[in-house]
């Protein structure tokens, strides 16, 4: 009889030890996998987390007051005083660690405030749409159509004009920029809005009867979240350039309290932009360090989060 060989056609069992079973990863997880993959984004978020550090813990560390004043007139820098001193004798490496925590909180603030009104008016206006989408998007151009920097600068002049007190005019140059400023992320929420309001996770929640602010708040906002963190992330850094514009020319953060706006003032001097460049290069150094870094998460944070991205 001839031999016959009988092949085992049953497929083979996977062994858990040789074969690895793909992970499912979460949305954020994919996020932060995408971010930690971008080396600009990274050196950015480094450098960020720097610029934090030394304007928010620095000031722990160092025994002089934001306004000690000495005897040492625009002192070049010594052992004590790292960068020197400016015209009033105070220390210049003190006031410019204070002064990156008031640019870097007006600039944060002012965009929250600029995100909580836009976010709020565009996911009114684009869920409910008809009279209301008309009224709100109405009032939105009205502000469009303001002109940003003359307006904002007579808002400055007025507040000094009107003597206020350096703290409460620091809250009112943040609400003034946040007021400005959310038209645009207003557009920008109502776009998504509308078309969010037609997929069929909105259908469900109909059936469900639940209440519009419901709908808006946990449902349709949740969504735009990451188009939000985005502009966020890149306003702050417009934010700072703009604080530091207004306080450059006088209207926006007033003395004695420090910014890196007007602790760049001292370029206005001839003498000191010749001859004394540890008043104004440490202010525009952090300046040019902090927005760049912001851009850079901002712009990491962009491609992470766009679903075409395949990195």
């Amino acid at each position: 009889m001839e031999n016959v060989i009988i092949k085992d056609t049953q497929p083979k069992s996977n062994n858990p030890k040789t074969t690895k079973e793909k992970s499912i990863e979460s949305p954020s997880k994919i996020v932060m996998n995408r971010l930690k993959k971008n080396k600009l984004a990274m050196f950015g978020f480094i450098l960020l987390i720097f610029m934090i550090l030394f304007s928010f813990i620095g000031p722990l560390f160092i025994s002089y007051g934001y306004n000690t004043q000495s005897n040492l007139i625009k002192s070049a820098p010594t052992a004590t005083h790292i960068l020197g001193t400016d015209y009033l004798g105070r220390d210049v490496l003190t006031r410019l660690m204070y002064g990156g925590k008031i640019s870097i909180l007006v600039g944060i603030i002012a965009v929250v405030i600029e995100m909580v009104i836009g976010t709020l008016i565009g996911a009114i206006s684009g869920y409910y749409g008809g009279r209301i989408d008309s009224v709100l998007m109405s009032i939105t151009d009205v502000f469009l159509s303001l002109p940003f920097m003359p307006v904002i600068l007579i808002a400055g002049s007025l507040m000094s004009d009107l003597r206020l007190d350096p703290e409460v005019r620091i809250f009112l140059l943040m609400f003034v920029m946040g007021i400005l400023s959310w038209p645009s992320i207003t557009r920008l929420v109502r776009g998504e809005i509308l078309s969010l309001r037609e997929q069929e996770f909105m259908q469900a929640t109909e059936a469900l009867g639940l209440k519009d602010i419901r709908k808006i708040v946990n449902h349709l906002i949740p969504n735009v979240i990451p188009t939000i963190i985005v502009n966020a992330t890149l306003g702050v850094a417009n934010a700072i350039i703009l604080e530091a514009t207004l306080s450059y020319l006088g209207v926006g953060v007033a003395e004695p309290i420090p910014s890196w706006g007007n602790l760049m003032n001292a370029a206005n001097s001839i003498a000191d932009f010749k001859n004394r460049a540890w008043l104004w290069v440490p202010p525009g150094v952090c300046i040019l360090l902090t927005v760049m870094a912001v851009n850079l998460v901002g712009d990491g944070l962009r491609d992470a989060l766009d679903p075409k991205m395949k990195r």
